[in-house]
């Protein structure tokens, strides 16, 4: 049967392009997180006049052209430490390495876009890190407001709690990485915060701990608003930070599915399907925002975040976070500079029993470097260095270097403990050191 209503043609395009997602009927209605159907059939209305809508379960002969002229343009990498980085049709994209932080290649890294149900990223790490402090336990009991509340609707993405029942913090927790339930989101921010606007400054507060400079939080969904904006590198530094201060939770951003209230929903992130080195982390869309990614795998020892902003369907915020992760894995390797036991270098002490102290690695040391690239190390030391000096304390740095540019630097420690002279070893020193001898 032919439909004539023209303006469903973006949604049906958007569903259709999500093949490579988790089939079912509660989770094909809920492609587009946090924006309602009025909302989406508003926009497509706006955007197409006369064509034929396509059925959603067969793809037409046209499908792939009328995608690929929704398509924003590649953007060229702006940073890229190897050669020939993707260019991706996405608003903004970037490659991190885990364990150093360094963005590897990247596009528009730091411009402020909305990022939809990536936002729930800083949610669920709130919620973390108060059950890591004790401030949440697992058992505790949230209830469920009617701000908090979805109203039954297949608009929006929902855990689907009912109305003034109560949920554990643990599933709530599910509910938000899982399937990016707005009112679990909104359920623990009320819970936590008073308000929606009171969980958001934690938000804040929390993002400009970690260093994310071009962030402003609203809400605890992601649902639209002027000022709610976030940067892809910003996005990588909350990915991170999730990985190494939750580590007891970060294995449920790779669950496939989560079931609740007899409702069982798979998990958004395509890429959990398909390649057994993701392991998390979250999917985002509104009309404003498009679709978005976020996304970690391992493989080899080596951690890469990838973070896709704003490209034009489900499908391909999957496929280019598959051609950005093979691009990152083929072009770099881990190296390890010094090992952790190696001395590095004997700095000179000054009024202790002992002249020197070696001065090692504070903790193993790897770096994520282009492929076939030599690396250079160079040491610096503290100047004047006076006893005591207890064992682990700072006294240096190394530098590492690659074809003439920095790939990472890490600190240097005492590798014992230096104490000070008895009075009359250090009357003679003074002495000594006075004349400079």
């Amino acid at each position: 049967m032919h439909i004539k209503t023209s303006s469903l043609l973006s949604v049906l395009l958007a569903v259709a392009a999500g093949v490579l997602l988790p089939s079912s009927a509660t989770f094909a209605a809920k492609q587009a997180e946090g924006k309602n159907t009025a909302s989406k059939v508003s926009a497509a209305k706006k955007a197409v006049t006369s064509k034929k809508a396509v059925p959603n379960k067969k793809a037409a002969p046209g499908k792939k052209a009328a995608l690929a002229a929704n398509a924003l343009p590649p953007l060229a990498a702006q940073v890229a430490l190897a050669d020939n980085a993707p260019a991706l049709p996405a608003k903004a994209w970037l490659l991190m390495d885990y364990d150093s932080g360094q963005v590897l290649a990247s596009a528009n890294a730091d411009e402020a876009l909305p990022p939809a149900s990536l936002t729930k990223m800083m949610t669920s790490y709130i919620v973390e890190q108060a059950l890591r402090t004790g401030k949440l336990k697992p058992t505790d009991l949230v209830t469920v407001s009617e701000n908090a509340w979805c109203r039954g609707t297949s608009a929006e993405s929902c855990m689907y709690l009912p109305l003034n029942s109560q949920a554990t913090v643990i599933d709530l927790l599910r509910g938000i990485i899982v399937q990016s339930g707005n009112d679990a989101s909104k359920a623990i921010a009320e819970h936590m915060a008073g308000s929606e606007a009171g969980f958001a400054k934690l938000m804040n507060a929390e993002a400009q701990r970690l260093g994310m400079t071009n962030t402003n939080f609203v809400n605890p969904t992601g649902l639209p608003d002027p000022a709610h904006k976030s940067s892809a590198k910003d996005l990588a530094i909350l990915a991170r930070a999730i990985i190494r201060d939750g580590s007891e939770y970060y294995p449920i951003y790779a669950e496939r599915e989560f079931k609740y209230n007899g409702i069982k929903q798979g998990n958004r992130n395509a890429l959990l399907y398909t390649d057994p080195s993701v392991d998390g982390l979250k999917t985002g869309h509104t009309a404003e925002a498009g679709f978005c990614l976020v996304t970690s795998a391992k493989r080899n020892e080596m951690r890469l975040i990838s973070v896709i902003l704003n490209t034009y369907s489900a499908q391909a915020r999957a496929d280019l976070t598959r051609e950005l992760l093979g691009w990152g894995y083929s072009q770099f390797e881990k190296v390890t500079p010094i090992q952790p036991n190696a001395v590095v270098a004997n700095a000179k002490v000054s009024f202790g029993k002992t002249d020197t102290v070696a001065a090692v690695l504070g903790a193993p040391w790897m770096l994520t470097v282009p492929r076939g690239q030599q690396v250079q190390t160079q040491f610096e030391l503290k100047p004047g260095l006076e006893a005591t000096i207890a064992k682990g304390a700072v006294i240096g740095k190394v530098v590492a270097t690659a074809n003439g540019k920095p790939v990472g630097e890490t600190l240097l420690v005492a590798q014992a403990e230096v104490e000070r002279s008895g009075w009359l070893l250090l009357a003679w020193q003074k002495v000594t050191h006075l004349f400079g001898k």
